[in-house]
């Protein structure tokens, strides 16, 4: 009993170190990896749960192909620390705003539902609720559409984010670079 609450509080402070981390590190290399600790403190509050499935999930698909992505996809573009141009004032004093409005919001919404519910039993859960089959039925019927669509927005994600970079870096496209290389060379062969 005790030995579950001691990783229960283990992985709470995880779990919040590691969102705190993504937002408070500005190397994007190191705030993905702090995000990778993040879902490996989330996996072990799964297994408290005992769902042992989630667990697993989240630690083969989330911190392991999504994470190695988002790893290759800054180590890409790279971890320069380009300061921020005069324009983006405003946009930190609106994200601030934006920031704090989330924040009361979801304190309204934990204090008016969640202070009713503590003397209670809570909600009533199934006998197969968490299974491997009961899972897999929901995101192969239920969810299907919205199950691929979050796959093409990571791999459009990925692909844009590799165009800006290679834009950033000042490559040309490839259209561009066929026309610099054939350009001398026919006007080497006209008389």
């Amino acid at each position: 009993m005790w030995f579950e609450q001691v990783m229960f509080f283990v992985g709470a402070i995880g779990a919040i170190a590691g969102a705190l981390g993504v937002v408070i590190i500005r190397n994007p290399f190191y705030s993905v990896l702090a995000l990778v600790g993040h879902l490996f403190a989330l996996a072990l509050l799964f297994l408290l749960l005992h769902a042992q499935f989630l667990a697993a999930a989240q630690l083969i698909v989330y911190a392991g192909a999504v994470m190695v992505l988002y790893v290759f996809v800054v180590a890409y573009i790279g971890g320069q620390d380009e300061p921020l141009g005069p324009e983006v004032a405003g946009i930190r004093k609106l994200g601030a705003v934006f920031a704090a409005a989330v924040g009361a919001e979801l304190c309204i919404a934990i204090i008016g539902s969640g202070l009713s519910k503590l003397d209670t039993k809570g909600a009533h859960i199934d006998p197969g609720f968490g299974t491997p089959a009961q899972i897999g039925t929901l995101l192969l019927n239920r969810f299907l559409i919205a199950f691929e669509v979050a796959s093409y927005l990571l791999l459009i994600a990925a692909v844009g984010a590799l165009v800006l970079a290679r834009r950033r870096r000042g490559h040309p496209d490839e259209g561009a670079l066929e026309r610099i290389t054939h350009a001398p060379q026919s006007a080497r062969t006209s008389p």
